[in-house]
């Protein structure tokens, strides 16, 4: 048993060892295109939660990973099949009644673990702002990269580019498509362009339709990836998120939490 996971932890355990944060994965299931498996969104959000918190717990932090949600929101992949789409409306009640289960437990410090692009998840942060006894934060682990993105990777990506290449090959090579002479079997990832200058500038921005925007889905080109690179941005992730959990876990909830 690994106690720092919920889906494996037993209630003997839960009854002696209460929770301080609660870290809930929020993925999808979608293409990723012709290499990479559906799951992808689901396989990443999983990866990096168990290891942040098995990090945290290691130094001390109570913490407790829920099982990954494994659909999010696709509109915009709808001309492609399988795209598994919960609209966001529904994403959110849906995470509010897991919200209210928690805290219903006594656990009042919930991260939301983002993993898919097209989950927009700060509105419900505002809505339940004032509505629910809790303190609910939201990272979306692909953002908090900028700053060593390019010390690690070679080329930008949106969706099944370098790094989530690296990531999938990393820990689930055997999920990763390949052709006879080991490269991966996918298109290069390109993107086509707007017709509009403020589109393509993001200036202007809309809900991309990415059977336009794409050929088989990926947008950013995968083929400078690399076990290597994968295991060289976990790293980075799981030193830092591990770091807010321990954080988090031992801070006193006060009338200035969190400042």
């Amino acid at each position: 048993m690994r106690p720092w996971i919920l889906a494996e932890a037993n209630y003997a355990y839960v009854k002696e060892n209460p929770y301080e944060v609660a870290v809930l994965p929020l993925g999808a299931t979608e293409p990723h295109n012709l290499h990479l498996p559906y799951g992808t969104d689901w396989y990443e959000g999983t990866d990096i939660g168990e290891r942040i918190c098995e990090a945290a717990h290691k130094r001390g932090a109570k913490v407790t990973l829920l099982p990954t949600i494994p659909y999010g929101t696709e509109t915009n992949m709808h001309k492609f099949p399988l795209a598994m789409n919960v609209d966001p409306t529904t994403l959110f009640s849906f995470v509010t009644d897991l919200i209210h289960s928690l805290i219903n437990t006594g656990i009042k410090k919930i991260v939301l673990l983002n993993s898919h692009g097209g989950n927009e998840m700060k509105p419900l942060l505002r809505e339940l702002a004032d509505k629910v006894d809790a303190h609910i934060f939201l990272t979306s682990w692909f953002k908090i990269l900028e700053d060593v993105y390019f010390d690690i990777f070679d080329e930008m990506e949106d969706h099944a580019g370098e790094m989530e290449t690296s990531l999938i090959e990393a820990f689930h090579p055997e999920l990763v498509a390949k052709n006879e002479d080991g490269t991966f079997a996918a298109d290069n990832g390109d993107r086509t362009p707007m017709r509009f200058e403020a589109l393509n500038k993001g200036w202007v921005g809309i809900t991309r339709p990415w059977h336009l925007l794409t050929t088989n889905s990926g947008s950013g080109n995968p083929h400078g990836a690399s076990a290597e690179k994968g295991y060289k941005v976990m790293e980075v992730i799981v030193e830092r998120l591990s770091k807010f959990i321990v954080e988090l876990s031992d801070a006193e909830i006060d009338e200035t939490f969190p400042f």
